[in-house]
């Protein structure tokens, strides 16, 4: 008999003689499963989604697929909360997870923990896509942005009370338009809370409708630190703002999605209190171009009132006298009126003169200088107003003309014949 017809004729005869396993269904899938888990484990796996489906449980359903083969893929709710960009059919992921198998079905799958889109970041992707929606939605169409006041007489600034960009605006609007009033709302510009603080001082504004025109500001700073600028709920609040908005966050090169939706984009908040600056000059340039105006049409008045009776001094040769006496009244009256002339554009001037320094004595910053100050209660920068929002050991800011300084309360005097000076 040839080896090989032996060999397997020994080989059938020794698997009569061996008693037979049964595995059911269940024992069976078990077993596979085990052993994908044990010899797989966690693995990194790339590819393109598809069939993507949101459970009402919070839990994601879809595939993973390239072209030759087609992986099934969940990632429960406690996995996908930090996701910030939106999973669509199409999109090609990196995914981290463990190989596991869905008994009910005995199918293998991959159970997703982690997962990042192929070739953009995850925050990168997420921007563009909230871009695009908001594009959509119409939020940059420039029909939609508002023109800001001839001049704006008082302005709000939402930023940090500690920043740069608020220096450099108090500045500019102290050396170029002093008339101008100036509200600060103190936000954080970065942090995990800074995009709700920021929208919160734009609506704040818009509820308090003692402002009007809306600064957004931020001393420039990295892509990072400029983040909180491109939050949805920053964009929305400064769109539905009723208030014309400035947005200078501070910087050249990458642009915000406060840049895009404010009425007004500049890049730096020197350049926001410019415009303040600029919308004086121009206030100023039309009152003089007006009063000239005026002049020269009252002496165009005068001169062809004067040829009209010159006229007539020809055209009547009696009686003579009569006609004299007319010219002369009319002269006199000339005289008058250049007079009033003057005299009301003189008025005219220094009322606006009396208006601009009212508006300037009024400047929070010219109370300071002539020896008051602006106390705030630290950490929250609250305005202290009664001194029952005090107790001894506090820290308090003090604001005066020139600078600040800290200070902590050693005793509250709320006597008011105590507290005199």
């Amino acid at each position: 008999m040839p080896k090989q017809i032996n060999d397997l004729f020994n080989t059938q005869t020794s698997m009569r003689k061996q008693p037979r396993h049964i595995y059911t269904v269940s024992e069976l899938t078990q077993d596979i499963k085990l052993v994908l888990e044990n010899t797989l484990g966690e693995v990194w796996v790339e590819g393109e989604v598809s069939n993507f489906r949101p459970a009402a449980s919070g839990h994601f359903y879809f595939t993973l697929k390239d072209e030759a083969a087609v992986l099934t893929a969940v990632m429960f709710s406690r996995a996908n909360k930090g996701i910030k960009f939106k999973i669509e059919n199409g999109l090609k992921l990196i995914c981290f997870g463990s190989i596991t198998v869905y008994g009910p079905r005995g199918q293998y799958q991959i159970i997703v923990e982690k997962m990042e889109p192929e070739g953009i970041g995850a925050r990168q992707l997420a921007f563009e896509q909230l871009k695009n929606r908001l594009f959509k939605e119409g939020l940059f169409d420039p029909a939609a942005k508002k023109p800001l006041p001839l001049m704006p007489f008082r302005v709000g600034v939402v930023t940090s009370s500690s920043s740069a960009a608020i220096r450099d605006i108090l500045q500019i609007l102290k050396k170029g338009a002093s008339c101008a009033d100036v509200v600060i709302r103190p936000v954080r510009v970065q942090g995990e809370s800074a995009a709700q603080e920021i929208a919160l001082g734009v609506n704040e504004f818009n509820q308090f409708q003692q402002v009007d025109v809306i600064i957004v500001s931020r001393g420039g700073g990295s892509t990072e630190d400029l983040w909180s600028f491109n939050e949805e709920v920053v964009a929305r609040a400064i769109y539905n703002s009723g208030i014309p908005t400035i947005s200078a966050v501070g910087h050249q090169i990458n642009v915000t999605l406060s840049d895009l939706v404010a009425d007004v984009f500049v890049e730096t908040p020197s350049a926001a209190a410019k415009i303040i600056v600029d919308k004086k000059n121009a206030l100023l340039a039309d009152l003089d171009s007006h009063r000239q105006n005026l002049a020269s049409s009252f002496s165009e008045i005068i001169y062809y009132l004067h040829n009209q009776l010159i006229t007539l001094r020809h055209m009547l040769k009696s009686p003579l006298d009569r006609l004299i006496e007319k010219e002369q009244f009319i002269d006199e009256l000339a005289t008058v009126l250049h007079s009033n002339v003057r005299h009301y554009l003189n008025i005219t001037q220094e009322q606006t003169r009396a208006l601009i320094e009212k508006l300037e004595a009024l400047s929070p910053l010219a109370i300071l200088s002539r020896g008051y100050s602006l106390s705030l209660l630290m950490p929250e920068q609250a305005i202290i107003k009664d001194v029952a929002k005090l107790k001894t050991g506090d820290l308090v800011k003090t604001f005066l003309g020139k600078g600040a300084f800290l200070s902590a309360v050693q005793e509250v005097i709320k006597d008011e014949r105590k507290a005199e000076f």
